[in-house]
């Protein structure tokens, strides 16, 4: 395999990956493949790419990191539905194959802790352990809405962006700088990230993810069709990493403390991080969210390593 790519300002950046899968081909990227130890699988978030995980790579120097674009976004936005966490789950699977993973640790930030939930439960021979980052417990649906306004109730500008179009690339950079929550942490990553998710043609550019795959996937984020018994299930430790502000960077969290910890008393396995002054985006997107991230990873990881040599003496 070849080795990282130079990035902008001394940032590594992922080299492109894929993997066959149901009606045609993943992609994504992975940093430095040829790092030795417990590679670390990284699903992103409902309406991201593996893009999203610049900065976490860079904050876990040494360590090999793969991700993918989820099928309905990024470079896997032809792939067909249906979309489900499940779907995505295997996806995963065929994607460790393709790149001769046996045993990967997994961490899902957003709806990617959802899928990395399902991933470990459908699959437990293939996940060393989990990290979910403000995502992954159960969301429950607003009260009395149909289940077509449940998209624009639970993520808000988010889904609302997926119909809008865009003269250019600079249009489009101009929108997510004026967002509140990412607009502030604005770098070359964050810029990158941007722009890789544009597709189309000017002057009818727009975002790559699947308004349907995305629909279909937040309508299963309330804990149904068995997935809060996954969770529960799951053997200890869990790391929950929560965020203190919302997806537009106002005080109200997208988990509130009160439900994090009602949930964590029904689940002995979860060990709860707070992450103080960091949005939903944030978390993940900057060197200061990264380093919590890499926080709580790096041991995690480090007994992996350890249970791995055993295993393989």
């Amino acid at each position: 395999m070849t080795g990282p790519a130079a990035g902008t300002a001394g940032h590594a950046s992922p080299v492109p990956c894929s993997a066959p899968v149901r009606g045609g081909e993943l992609a994504g990227g992975q940093w430095r493949p040829d790092a030795a130890g417990t590679p670390l699988l990284a699903v992103h978030g409902i309406t991201a790419s593996h893009r999203a995980w610049h900065h976490v790579a860079d904050a876990l120097p040494g360590r090999r990191i793969v991700a993918s674009d989820l099928r309905g976004r990024g470079r896997s936005a032809h792939l067909p539905g249906p979309w489900s966490l499940r779907d995505h789950a295997d996806d995963q699977v065929r994607l460790l194959d393709a790149l001769g993973i046996d045993r990967a640790f997994v961490v899902g930030h957003s709806m990617g802790a959802f899928v990395s939930v399902r991933l470990a439960a459908a699959h437990p021979d293939r996940v060393a352990g989990v990290v979910l980052v403000d995502g992954g417990l159960p969301i429950p649906h607003p009260d009395g809405l149909p289940p077509e306004e449940v998209a624009a109730a639970v993520l808000g500008p988010a889904i609302a962006r997926l119909e809008m179009r865009f003269a250019d690339g600079d249009a489009y950079a101009d929108f997510w700088r004026a967002h509140p929550a990412i607009g502030p942490a604005w770098d070359e990553r964050v810029a990158d990230y941007v722009a890789y998710d544009l597709v189309g043609a000017e002057p009818e550019l727009r975002s790559s993810s699947v308004a349907e795959a995305v629909g279909q996937n937040v309508l299963e984020l309330d804990g149904s069709d068995g997935y809060e018994d996954d969770l529960l299930a799951l053997p200890a430790p869990v790391d929950f990493l929560r965020a203190e502000r919302g997806l537009l960077d106002q005080p109200e969290a997208l988990y509130p403390r009160e439900r994090v910890a009602a949930f964590a008393e029904r689940m002995p396995a979860l060990r709860v991080t707070e992450v103080a002054g960091l949005n939903h985006y944030t978390i993940v997107m900057t060197d200061a969210g990264a380093a919590q991230v890499a926080a709580v990873l790096a041991p995690r990881l480090a007994v992996a390593d350890a249970a791995a040599s055993v295993g393989h003496r």
